[in-house]
């Protein structure tokens, strides 16, 4: 995953009112932090953060006004409930080379075996380790001829080099379920009639 550029400015006021005031002057709040440095309160660029945040686990390279740049991920994306624009967001700082534990999003691909089976999602995302530079954007799971009863465990998924798994392989991510046999109405009906 190569790196996005945005720009930030440091703040030096904090609270509300000044989150509204950044905000106001299209600069989302944030926090960066990590490897024992003091924390870093900015304002980034808010249209091109969405953008870059678009890219799960995004490998962002901030350039803070007067104080150089620093290579972070977003750790933790606070978003307006109702009109789902990003509010906060806490960065961690990365190094080239570091391991990082992330959460992956799981995609499927491929038809289930014929007779009206359904896929059930039990992890939408997975927890991986992974080189900072190099964090995988999805991992991809076939569920091609899978019938009734399969399960997909955390094990089974095929992960890219230098990726490992950050939970127990054991971990169900998906499984395929039999369609409900739905008595018809007109039974129901009779047996009550009785």
């Amino acid at each position: 995953m190569s790196e996005i550029k945005l720009s930030a400015k440091l703040r030096d006021t904090f609270g509300k009112g000044s989150a509204r005031q950044s905000r106001r002057d299209a600069l989302t709040p944030g926090v960066i932090y990590g490897h024992g440095t003091t924390p870093k309160h900015v304002g980034v660029e808010s249209h091109a953060l969405m953008m870059a945040l678009k890219t799960p686990n995004a490998l962002l390279s901030l350039d803070i006004e007067g104080d150089g740049t620093e290579l972070v991920i977003p750790k933790a994306v606070q978003r307006h409930p109702l009109k789902r624009n990003i509010l906060h967001v806490d960065f961690l700082i990365v190094q080239k080379g570091e391991k990082v534990t992330v959460e992956v999003p799981v995609v499927t691909e491929g038809d289930l075996a014929p007779g009206g089976n359904l896929l059930e999602t039990l992890l939408a995302t997975v927890a991986v380790e992974a080189e900072a530079t190099h964090i995988p954007t999805e991992i991809t799971v076939s569920v091609a001829g899978l019938e009734a009863g399969a399960t997909v465990h955390a094990s089974d998924l095929v992960l890219p080099a230098g990726t490992s798994l950050a939970v127990d392989g054991e971990t169900a991510v998906l499984q395929v379920v039999a369609p409900q046999a739905e008595e018809p109405a007109a039974e129901a009906a009779e047996g009550t009639e009785a």
